[in-house]
């Protein structure tokens, strides 16, 4: 769905982008960036103490997050809140909005390059939110991924292949690897057969997209577990589903096993 809902109107309790544009003495005007419509902002509403002169808490232009107090489409009215925001909400709410943009600007080379407006863009994208979240998440898969990431999600081949090498092209994907030495050993008859089993069980571990993991060996019973992810808490939390999978596999039949991180 495209950022701008012209047609639609805020909920209740709902973070929104935007733009003051008026200040008075008893509160400022602001549009909403994502609707483009006009919400009020009280003084009471702007800070959790008294605002002696508004212009020093506010000025024009300037991009803020409010949340919805009120909504009354018959009078075209919306009341809002500043104070009401907590840090954490603001936080998160840019750096959503920021994604949001950024993914336009990729859905608008796509339009220019297919010769398809950017509604009709978006109407193609639809399953990409639905299967990664968000549309910047499903382009951030194809530039890790490849066009297949978008293909199974039932795009055409030729708009897959497009979004593919714009996101390629314009977004940086950012990976961590950790690493860690699993022992493991077993003196069974078919022991070797077993210990294989239990690295590829590793390896088979389920995972996030775009997350990989991969075995080398040392010298045995030692090998090497890497694992690539998007972040470090990902990477760890994968590596350790994975060290536990190889060392109960082998423990079952009679081995030995242990992990050590790097």
């Amino acid at each position: 769905m495209s950022p701008l809902r012209k047609d639609e109107w805020p909920e209740l309790g709902e973070l929104v982008i935007a733009t003051v544009s008026r200040i008075t003495d008893y509160g400022a005007y602001a549009m909403l960036d994502e609707y483009e419509k006009e919400g009020f902002l009280h003084r009471s509403e702007i800070s959790s103490s008294w605002v002696k002169n508004i212009r020093d808490a506010l000025r024009e232009g300037e991009k803020i997050v409010l949340k919805v107090l009120r909504v009354d489409p018959e009078r075209k009215h919306v009341d809002l809140s500043l104070r009401r925001v907590t840090k954490r909400e603001k936080r998160d709410k840019l750096l959503l909005w920021k994604r949001n943009k950024k993914a336009e600007s990729l859905l608008r080379s796509a339009s220019q390059k297919l010769g398809l407006s950017l509604d009709e863009i978006y109407e193609k994208v639809v399953p990409i939110e639905e299967a990664f979240g968000d549309i910047y998440n499903g382009l951030e898969g194809a530039a890790r991924e490849g066009v297949e990431a978008l293909l199974e999600q039932g795009l055409s081949k030729e708009l897959a292949e497009v979004l593919t090498k714009i996101a390629k092209e314009k977004i940086k994907i950012s990976v961590v690897k950790v690493r860690g030495i699993l022992d493991i050993r077993c003196t069974e008859p078919n022991g070797v057969l077993r210990i294989k089993e239990a690295l590829l069980k590793a390896k088979k571990t389920s995972m996030p997209r775009g997350t990989d993991i991969k075995i080398y060996i040392v010298s045995p019973p030692k090998y090497r577990m890497e694992v690539t992810a998007r972040d470090y808490k990902e990477a760890n939390a994968v590596m350790k589903k994975a060290a536990e999978t190889a060392v109960q596999s082998i423990t079952e039949i009679g081995g030995q096993g242990a992990f050590e991180s790097d």
